[in-house]
């Protein structure tokens, strides 16, 4: 009988410290960074000051990435980029630094876009600079917003992930989102002023465009996509498909809008 009471002891013991090593475990884990806030996918005109934030708890520093890239001396909690331009497109994240380790956050996306009569300074999806889209002599102010339905060019970042699914897109090697946050109205609204709405890719003409209506209506043909008049959804967010077998583009990547709001 003494026997298995000295081993009951020593099972609680042993138990014992099994629970306090769990709380420990436990204690450390509330130590590290916690993201209460990530930073969200943004949709500006070209020429304007864009900031991404994230908020932490048990936060000591932050690193800043644009695709993946650390972006030098951007250590705090948000990260502001002025007077954007198509070179500014991609996916920004950061890191959530303290002494235990680090947190990342989601990846937010930046789209730019310009209107009918801006101009903007940057590269195209070739890698060359558009003479079309450049002008020495002015930048481009968010108040130069034409809109009212007129032709708007959207620029995303593109992503290497290949994929299949029905005959539109089918499969595809890559893709570009053209989106908006909820807080900016999710996607591009119809201009109820305009009597015809379109998302075309005019680099090229063997990628599939996707649009999608708020409401889930869905739209997708090869090069340019229609919208019904008048649109069945309030807002409508695009994508573009590159087919399978071909190289993705490296750089930011256009859409054409036509008949639909900034």
């Amino acid at each position: 009988m003494k026997k298995c009471i000295t081993r009951g002891f020593a099972l609680v013991a042993i138990a014992g410290s099994v629970l306090a090593v769990r709380a420990q475990d436990a204690t450390d884990e509330t130590q590290y960074p916690t993201i209460l806030q990530q930073p969200v996918d943004q949709c500006v005109p070209v020429g304007s000051t864009v900031t991404f934030s994230v908020v932490a708890t048990n936060a000591d520093t932050y690193q800043w990435y644009l695709n993946n890239a650390s972006l030098d001396g951007q250590t705090n909690s948000s990260v502001t980029i002025p007077n954007v331009s198509t070179n500014s497109v991609g996916y920004y994240s950061a890191t959530v630094i303290n002494d235990l380790g680090g947190v990342p956050t989601r990846m937010a996306c930046l789209n730019v876009y310009i209107t009918s009569g801006s101009t903007s300074s940057g590269t195209t999806s070739s890698g060359t600079t558009s003479t079309k889209m450049m002008s020495a002599s002015m930048a481009v102010s968010p108040m130069d917003d034409l809109g009212s339905g007129g032709v708007i060019t959207v620029f995303g970042p593109p992503v290497v992930s290949g994929g299949s699914g029905t005959s539109c897109p089918g499969s595809y090697s890559g893709y570009v989102n053209y989106l908006k946050p909820m807080t900016n109205g999710w996607g591009f609204a119809p201009d109820t002023n305009a009597s015809y709405y379109a998302a075309t890719d005019q680099n090229r003409s063997d990628t599939k465009v996707q649009g999608v209506g708020y409401y889930g209506d869905i739209y997708c043909a090869t090069n340019t996509i229609t919208i019904p008049h008048p649109a069945v959804s309030p807002t409508y967010r695009f994508t573009i498909y590159f087919p399978k077998g071909v190289q993705v583009p490296t750089n930011s990547y256009p859409i054409t809008l036509t008949g639909f709001d900034p």
